[in-house]
């Protein structure tokens, strides 16, 4: 039997590719810092206010098309 520690140090912990590329595009085209947890059947952006939600849910479509995500875009606010 394997021991916590080994089965840990087999497991890949860096970020997913994709998180990256949607941090990267909010960034860059709203200037905002975002939190990014990626699902079975959707994508959460975790923002800190209402303002930035509303902002980032109308450019849903084009942050969907413009990075070729076909999951679901849910909206977390963490205030």
């Amino acid at each position: 039997m394997d021991s916590l520690f080994n089965i840990l140090m087999d497991k890949d912990f860096s970020e997913p590719a994709e998180s990256l590329q949607i941090k990267k595009y909010i960034k860059k085209n709203y200037d905002i810092e975002v939190g990014v947890q990626i699902r079975q059947k959707d994508i959460v952006l975790i923002v800190a206010n209402s303002a930035i939600a509303g902002s980032l849910r109308l450019g849903g479509p084009m942050i969907k098309h413009d990075l070729g995500i076909t999951k679901k875009l849910t909206f977390r606010i963490n205030g």
